[in-house]
């Protein structure tokens, strides 16, 4: 193979065929599945040759398609049937990282993690194990991964996490790290525990006898989107509170707690004033990332049917999957 230079002061480089060959990096493959529980937890098991959980993958085989690999291993791993066409992050791992001892004269890998959805019960009942390798599964808090996994696992399972919420597409990552990062990648989103808000939702007004603990807010800016608060120095994500019901608010619904009544309003996003609070970062977000980055239980899906009823009352429009936006 011959590469030729523009420069006529310079002569032409020439390789053969086995000299080019020798100089291209030499890199293993591999292709793993993030699965979540309709708690928002990852789906992560136990195996017999890691002290650390692991997504559900393993190797890509000679000749295979890393999708294809990614189906073989789930099939193999978990009983699970299925494809797995939607790539989630395609991370470089160097050949310095601890996770393989030397012997094994691990030369870097390209991980690609696959999207496998969001797993009800019925289809969690249904994972069976091999006689060898996995030895159990279960479905842990984003917030927990750095304990269970080790650390470049954990950077690409949460970077892998986020870029599914965001919908943009798969997530470039080194050794973890998004090479373009995201307002949710900067901001941490997910590195503590969400705040879990349990209990059964109560559509409508909170009754005159039930006295209101707390009362937030889905703020609805013109194209749909909702206004989202994040904590920078933890991450942790919420609805902005709101003090008593603005005019032209609709009583999405409540929870009711031993303290008192967890209530929601829907209303128009007010002008918004440079933000007051340096310590929290504001995002626009859809009402589908606001839950998906909550702790809402069961219940979540029934208060975001009553969300989309807020906003249809209110003349706007469903808010396509984007990025999160941070306001200034």
């Amino acid at each position: 193979m011959t590469q030729l230079t523009d420069d006529p002061g310079h002569a032409a480089i020439r390789m053969t065929p086995a000299q080019y060959g020798a100089s291209r990096a030499v890199l293993w493959a591999g292709a793993v599945v993030l699965v979540t529980d309709t708690a928002g937890r990852v789906l992560v098991q136990s195996v017999d040759y890691r002290g650390g959980r692991l997504l559900p993958g393993g190797a890509v085989d000679a000749g295979e398609a890393p999708a294809a690999a990614a189906a073989r291993e789930m099939r193999e791993e978990l009983g699970v049937v299925g494809r797995y066409p939607r790539g989630l992050a395609v991370d470089w791992i160097p050949s310095d990282t601890t996770a393989f001892p030397p012997e094994t004269g691990f030369p870097g890998e390209i991980l690609h993690v696959y999207d496998g959805g969001t797993w009800t019960p019925e289809r969690i009942d249904a994972v069976r194990l091999p006689e060898q390798e996995v030895t159990g599964i279960d479905f842990a808090e984003p917030a927990d991964l750095p304990a269970l996994m080790d650390a470049g696992c954990a950077r690409r399972t949460l970077s892998a996490l986020r870029a599914r919420v965001n919908g943009s597409g798969p997530a470039l990552l080194e050794d973890g790290r998004p090479t373009d990062p995201t307002a949710l990648d900067r901001l941490g989103v997910l590195r503590t525990r969400r705040v879990p808000e349990h209990g059964t939702w109560h559509p409508g007004p909170v009754p005159a006898h039930l006295p209101v603990h707390a009362r937030s807010g889905w703020l609805f800016a013109p194209d749909g989107r909702v206004l989202l608060l994040i904590a920078r120095a933890t991450g942790a994500a919420h609805l902005p509170p709101v003090g008593a019901p603005r005019p032209g608010a609709l009583p999405v619904g409540y929870r009711a707690t031993p303290r008192g009544a967890l209530a929601r309003t829907a209303s128009r996003l007010p002008a918004l004033a440079p933000a007051a609070d340096p310590a929290y970062a504001r995002l626009l977000a859809t009402p589908e990332q606001v839950r998906e980055l909550s702790d809402w239980g069961p219940a979540g899906v029934h208060e975001l049917a009553c969300v989309h009823a807020a906003r249809a009352r209110l003349g706007l429009p469903p808010a396509p999957r984007t990025p999160p936006t941070e306001l200034p």
